[in-house]
């Protein structure tokens, strides 16, 4: 299915708004850009091992931050897929990487469809776009035959009084200036850190387990980088999991598996049947 006018209209803004993002946060240092963070959303579907030795493409590469962890886990090669302005900065930031890095500046729909691929990840993108459709049936061209898709999303189950505040304040940031949503993010980052801290002490807060794991074990500017996160880009999809699985298997994909990821997020897997047609055709629109 082709993107309408409106929905190329806000992909094209997103793209801008994260190329403007990663062009102002370029590090991904601490506990942010470890090899936890990727094994604690492969996990239970994937192991890390199941990387070694593997050609991998990732969709929405950033700053790099986890292509780093892909290779960390011994990806034989990764080809980055970045649309945005900040291509100058995952190409320096994977600089020392040259030799197991294919960087390409295009679209996730424009992702090479040769059948070559082992794994196609995408982590914290495929919800920022409009129109995944498009994505999705690429990446299935993209695998060999038994090759994996592996995408995380924003979910909507779990955190819905969390949720809906961040709605609603996107009602408003995602029209502001940069300097205006990073100062609201700064307001907002005080009060997680008195949330961090209230976590460890009182059992059924919402969202505690990942506050605790996760999210207290960043540095206080992450923090502050999550939430600005979740305000500036002007797209983002919250998804059940029936939305979630449908995504996948809609698009082709078989034996699609889905984990609740920390009560709210999911991880989906999808699988490139042996006997699949390969999809050489290009989809229109983004």
């Amino acid at each position: 299915m082709s993107a309408t006018p409106s929905q190329s209209r806000l992909s094209d803004q997103t793209i801008s708004d994260f190329g403007d993002q990663w062009r102002r946060y370029t590090d991904n240092e601490g506990y942010y850009g470890t090899l936890a963070i990727l094994q604690g959303t492969f996990e239970p579907l994937l192991r890390l091992e199941d990387l070694q030795g593997k050609r991998v493409a990732e969709i929405g590469s950033g700053t790099g931050r986890i292509v780093k962890m892909l290779l960390q886990a011994g990806a034989k090669e990764v080809t980055a897929i970045e649309p945005s302005a900040a291509f100058e900065v995952l190409k320096r930031n994977l600089s020392d990487d040259s030799d197991r890095v294919v960087l390409l500046n295009r679209a996730g729909h424009e992702i090479p469809r040769d059948g070559a691929y082992d794994f196609v990840v995408s982590i914290g993108v495929i919800h920022h776009i409009p129109n995944p459709d498009p994505v999705i049936a690429a990446s299935l061209g993209a695998l060999r035959p038994g090759g994996k898709m592996v995408v995380w999303l924003y979910g909507k189950e779990g955190s819905g009084v969390i949720v809906t505040g961040i709605r609603m304040l996107r009602t408003v940031t995602t029209r502001l200036p940069h300097f205006v949503v990073a100062a609201i993010a700064h307001v907002l980052s005080l009060a997680l850190n008195l949330y961090i801290y209230a976590c460890r002490f009182i059992p059924g807060l919402p969202l505690r387990d990942y506050v605790k794991n996760v999210l207290g074990r960043f540095s206080r500017s992450k923090r502050y980088l999550v939430i600005y996160d979740q305000l500036r880009p002007a797209y983002a999809k919250y998804y059940c999991e029936a939305e979630a699985r449908a995504l996948l298997e809609s698009n082709g994909f078989a034996d699609v598996q889905t984990h609740f990821r920390y009560g709210y997020s999911w991880t989906v897997v999808g699988t490139r049947a042996v006997n699949a047609e390969h999809a050489f055709a290009a989809p229109a629109g983004r």
